[in-house]
């Protein structure tokens, strides 16, 4: 069995006196939060024994928080801080900018009939919640829950709470169907898979809305307001959520269109930002900056609760190399008008389609090396 995590998102039902209680505290959190970041950037001290040594009784005095509180809010500065270092390898300060509270279960937070107790500052808060969607996760003999986040969003309150249980680990011996998935810019995925059947999801719309978005800020970076900093901020979330929800649909399908034991094969693009130098400026940023890796990230989870697996190749060739005779020529592909014809058989299809077939071999050579038996369909 493996563990997975999912963050289940539950709005709950919050009254005027509530609401109150709830920004205090959250307000409250936050300026602690930043009082505690800002020692930490003078000492470099992440220990939370230490910390806990020199400011527990500042902190309580200070803010006003109680003891769990306050220990909750070494965890939030040491977690931000460890993140900055293992991204950009310095000590940057960060900057807790909105309201926030992180809650421990079965501390600052439970579930009782019908409605989450949360701590405040001020007492405990019985808070009815929305289950729509959300009520399995409440059966606690199979799902645990974490740390949660209490977040406000336009006036609507949410607790986004980490979500642990089991599932069956994918078996290589089990795997009965490969995919290959090639991403790219004009279709978002091109898969071809051991029925010898390919699949596309169109790129055109997605093009254009990005482009319109292109255009805009663009239009707004030229005022050089600060209303219209505030309008390019606000653009670029709404766009970020709408290419989360884009890469969700997308991974949520393949996974739901194949059956379980399957074995889905995609190509390595850890690369890709440093693509940009042989890419021409002006398609630079449509060709570098689709979050392949939210993708991937969401195609792997959601494979594994589908008892599924999800390996990544070498890219090299995959849209060079004919999967019919195997010869390699860069040649092979002619990008304009998306068509690759091979050079030593004729064989001709579509690049992408190319690209996935390749992929799903590789996936077939990958079981073959592995030396586990299985039922896959080769040609």
């Amino acid at each position: 069995m493996e563990q997975m995590t999912v963050t289940a998102k539950i709005q709950l039902s919050v009254s005027q006196t509530d609401k109150l209680l709830l920004d205090n505290t959250m307000s409250v959190y936050r300026d602690a939060c930043n009082y505690v970041s800002d020692y930490v950037f003078r000492t470099h001290d992440l220990k939370q024994f230490s910390l806990n040594k020199m400011l527990y009784s500042d902190i309580r005095e200070r803010f006003g928080l109680k003891s769990q509180m306050t220990q909750s809010v070494f965890k939030t500065v040491i977690a931000r801080y460890k993140t900055i270092l293992e991204n950009q390898k310095e000590w940057i300060q960060p900057s807790f900018k909105k309201p926030q509270y992180d809650l421990v279960w079965n501390r600052d937070y439970s579930l009782t009939q019908n409605c989450f107790s949360v701590n405040t500052r001020n007492g405990r808060v019985k808070l009815p919640y929305f289950a729509e969607g959300m009520s399995k996760y409440f059966n606690h003999t199979v799902y645990k829950f974490g740390t949660a986040k209490l977040v406000n969003k336009h006036g609507k309150y949410f607790l986004h709470i980490p979500v642990t249980y089991d599932v069956e680990e994918a078996n290589l011996s089990d795997i009965c169907n490969v995919v290959g998935i090639d991403r790219g810019i004009n279709f978002v995925v091109a898969t071809y898979d051991s029925n010898h059947k390919s699949g596309f999801v169109s790129g055109k719309f997605i093009k254009q809305k990005r482009a319109n978005y292109s255009k805009l800020r663009k239009e707004l970076q030229m005022r050089r307001t600060p209303s219209s900093r505030r309008r390019i901020k606000a653009i670029g979330g709404r766009e970020n959520r709408w290419m989360q929800d884009v890469n969700h649909c997308v991974s949520k399908a393949l996974v739901h269109k194949n059956p379980k034991y399957t074995l889905f094969v995609l190509e390595d693009l850890s690369g890709v930002r440093n693509a940009t130098e042989r890419v021409r400026t002006k398609n630079r940023y449509v060709s570098v900056s689709w979050p392949f890796y939210d993708l991937e990230q969401k195609l792997i989870y959601k494979a594994k609760q589908n008892q599924s697996a999800v390996i990544k190749v070498n890219p090299r060739y995959t849209s060079q190399c004919c999967p019919v005779c195997g010869h390699i020529e860069k040649s092979n592909r002619d990008k304009k008008i998306h068509l690759f014809t091979c050079k030593n058989c004729g064989y001709k299809s579509n690049d992408d389609r190319i690209g996935a077939m390749n992929l799903y071999r590789m996936g077939i050579n990958y079981l073959a090396d592995s030396q586990v038996p299985n039922t896959v369909v080769t040609e």
